[in-house]
């Protein structure tokens, strides 16, 4: 069953709800945004919630604000980081909530992946193909989200994302729950040669732990070029990190296939908007 179940309220922003979490967990509010039911004029049309893409800046936070409303937080609590495809990870706290809500220059510097164990703060971060992945550790209720291109996963952010949330508050990888989201899927992500090369040497390793399938995670073909599937490489890192599979959510819905509910970079020629995961536990 598709983990991110469409948002049952059809009058708003169009949101994708990780349900199962939601359901299981009182307070706990996770998702991700679709395209459509914003203000933003095309070619972001319509609930672009990046400042980054050219888009006027009041529609963006109007959209961020349609999302707040719709979910039932404060748009206040809205908290974003200014993203590098890199692999820094960052502890949030009190102080930090609402950064990046109005403009990219009070987003969280320079960081890819955003932790915190504060209630009242909604953890955001941005998309139009990357993987999102999600964490929750039940027992201390600490949450994490983490934006994982090519680039990030190969530096297997997944990992530096679990080690930091043991480091930082004790979380046993064991007792985490994560969740793959909707992004773009191997159907529509061939590579060339140079993304194959950096990408290769980490889907070997992975191949030999729990005899993975290397084909599930890259299909090469006599072009060169390769088919990558970056949510199975993302799975299978987890899995490493000491995430038991079971407890791994795994999105079916691919961005680049269904660009009338998501905007895709790659399948728009980069004149798109951004989706948002979100996540998110209320004050008690």
């Amino acid at each position: 069953m598709e983990p991110f179940a469409a948002w049952s309220e059809k009058t708003g922003p169009s949101l994708y709800a990780l349900q199962a979490w939601m359901e299981r967990y009182p307070g706990l509010t996770a998702g991700f945004t679709g395209r459509d039911g914003g203000v933003s004029r095309a070619p972001w049309q319509s609930l672009n919630v990046g400042l980054h893409v050219g888009d006027e800046p009041a529609d963006v936070v109007r959209n961020r604000e349609l999302v707040t409303e719709a979910i039932g937080w404060p748009a206040e609590s809205w908290t974003s980081s200014e993203q590098v495809h890199g692999a820094v990870v960052r502890i949030v706290g009190n102080a930090e909530r609402g950064r990046g809500r109005l403009s990219r220059a009070d987003a969280l510097a320079d960081c890819d992946a955003v932790i915190t164990a504060e209630k009242g703060m909604l953890l955001t971060s941005l998309y139009a193909d990357c993987v999102p992945l999600y964490f929750f550790d039940p027992s201390r209720e600490v949450m994490a989200l983490a934006h994982a291109g090519w680039k990030g996963t190969m530096l297997e952010i997944a990992a530096a994302t679990l080690q930091e949330m043991k480091t930082a508050y004790g979380c046993e990888p064991s007792e985490v729950l994560a969740a793959i989201g909707p992004s773009i899927g191997s159907c529509c992500y061939e590579v060339d040669e140079p993304v194959i090369k950096r990408m290769v040497p980490l889907i070997d390793e992975l191949a030999q732990q729990d005899k993975a399938d290397h084909r599930a995670m890259i299909q090469q073909a006599d072009s060169g070029k390769a088919q990558l599937n970056l949510k199975e490489i993302n799975r299978q890192i987890m899995i490493k990190a000491g995430i038991l599979p079971i407890h791994i959510e795994l999105s079916t819905r691919c961005t680049g296939c269904q660009t009338d509910l998501f905007f895709s970079h790659r399948m728009e020629g980069g004149q798109t908007g951004r989706m948002a995961s979100w996540i998110g536990m209320e004050m008690r």
